[in-house]
């Protein structure tokens, strides 16, 4: 993936790098060669195979599927201009994340804490995954990186405003007591969620207005070459092709996310794994594994400005626009109760903890692989937790 070729991103509207310019048939990815898994997905889907097989093949149906997507969105957001495409990119940048969630909300609340676990899992594994393969990727071979402090630090602050909204609700419940929580105490957590993912959407739309309009240079990244000042716009016929890819890797994204969610639940009892750890680990990185790549790759060229952003930006997308949108979703399709969002004590902590190293890891403008080290540490440590925990019933409200 080409997404180097850059000279602008935007950390808080989780946008990706537009790519040069070149046709589709000569720039495909490594992630192509996995579309393969498409048609044997459904097929095994079709003949009722088992299920962890079916749940496996989806798994890796969606990743290529979703790294169309980004491409797609990269394309025609460079061909349309800062404004229009900064919100095309905000938009779709996570669109594997969230039709997944949305797709498992239309099964009920028999989902809930599936979807707020693979919320919590695309926070963290952005951060201490993600940032953490990155930096050992990049600093492997140089004594150090460095990225910008100011961007960064905007956006760790962005992250701190998400936490405290997400773990209000289960704070809340702590001091309400499991035992008072049913009937009325239930509508309280619903209607807190309600009222906190509006906070959250409206800093979302806000900070898309301070990154791509107010204080659009805090973010801008200029290019080092007169080559990409040059480059041509996508004539029509390609800006067409390019919708017909985004179009058709949506719908197949949709479609393997279904057969994904019908064959979760059985996988996960074959394969031991409760619900949290198959959401916070198993599916959040399925659905930001193609961007996972690209921010590896990004900070392997020494562009570790461009990795950061990449991986703060869609946690902050996450956090500040799916969670929201998911809950909203929730009402428009009538659930009782609705989406909240209240996380358990393991998954608020996971966020916590991936926040505050965030924030002490960004504060000197600089890394190293050591400290990509520490990070996927704390990673490997969250994600044993997790997947020792007991049956999710006795974990989750």
């Amino acid at each position: 993936m080409n997404a180097a070729k850059t000279p602008a991103t935007v950390i808080s509207t989780g946008m990706r790098t537009p790519m040069k310019n070149e046709s589709w048939p000569s720039r495909f990815s490594w992630l192509d060669a996995l579309l393969v898994a498409v048609p044997i997905g459904c097929l095994l889907w079709y003949f009722e195979a088992p299920p962890v097989y079916t749940f496996i093949l989806s798994a890796i149906a969606i990743i290529p599927l979703a790294g169309l997507v980004g491409r797609a969105t990269e394309e025609l957001a460079d061909a349309l201009g800062e404004g229009i495409g900064g919100l095309l990119n905000a938009t779709f940048g996570n669109a594997a994340e969230l039709i997944i969630g949305l797709v498992m909300l239309r099964q009920g609340p028999a989902m809930y804490s599936l979807i707020k676990a693979s919320l919590t899992g695309s926070i963290v594994g952005n951060i201490l995954l993600v940032l953490g393969m990155a930096m050992v990727a990049g600093g492997f071979r140089r004594e150090r990186q460095v990225f910008n402090r100011t961007a960064v630090s905007i956006g760790a602050t962005m992250l701190a405003l998400a936490t405290i909204g997400l773990i209000m609700p289960a704070i809340y419940f702590r001091l309400l007591g499991a035992a008072r929580i049913n009937g009325p105490g239930q509508m309280r957590i619903n209607h807190l969620s309600d009222e906190i993912a509006v906070v959250l959407a409206g800093v979302y739309l806000l900070s898309l207005l301070f990154t791509l309009r107010t204080h659009r240079f805090l973010f801008t990244r200029t290019s080092e070459t007169t080559e990409s000042k040059g480059e041509k716009k996508l004539p029509a016929r390609s800006r067409l092709i390019t919708a017909l890819v985004l179009l058709i890797a949506t719908v197949g994204i949709a479609g393997m996310s279904e057969i994904l969610v019908d064959a979760v639940r059985p996988a996960a009892a074959a394969m031991k794994m409760n619900s949290v750890f198959i959401g916070v680990i198993v599916i959040a990185v399925i659905g930001n594994a193609a961007e996972h790549s690209t921010a590896i790759m990004m900070a392997a060229k020494d562009k570790m400005d461009l990795a950061m952003h990449i991986a703060v930006g869609s946690s902050i997308q996450v956090a500040l626009f799916i969670a929201p949108v998911l809950v909203f979703a929730s009402m428009l399709l009538g659930n009782k109760p609705s989406l909240d969002l209240h996380f358990s004590m393991i998954e608020t902590v996971a966020v916590i903890v991936a926040v505050t190293v965030l924030a002490m890891v960004s504060r000197d403008g600089e890394c190293n692989w050591m400290e990509g080290v520490l990070l996927l540490a704390v990673y490997l440590i969250l994600a044993l937790a997790m997947y020792n925990l007991p049956e999710p019933t006795s974990v989750m409200p």
